[in-house]
């Protein structure tokens, strides 16, 4: 059976509590919204790399915004 997403919605529903407020440094705020453009262009692997790359640039040391809870 094929599941299909009724237009408008989104491809990956949020999974951050709403309750959990952080400010995001600049390549974090490009990497998020570069994935949220290619989840909406149903770009599903570069999504992914913007979320590896995310991953990475926060592992690095790099990423000058607090770790979200």
């Amino acid at each position: 059976m094929s599941a299909q997403r009724p237009e408008g919605q989104p491809a990956r529903p949020e999974l951050a509590s709403p309750e959990i407020q952080f400010t995001p440094c600049g390549p974090c705020q490009h990497l998020t919204q570069a994935e949220a453009e290619a989840n909406a262009a149903y770009d599903w692997s570069k999504a992914t790399d913007c979320r590896v790359l995310l991953k990475r640039h926060r592992a690095a040391g790099e990423c000058s915004a607090p770790e979200p809870v």
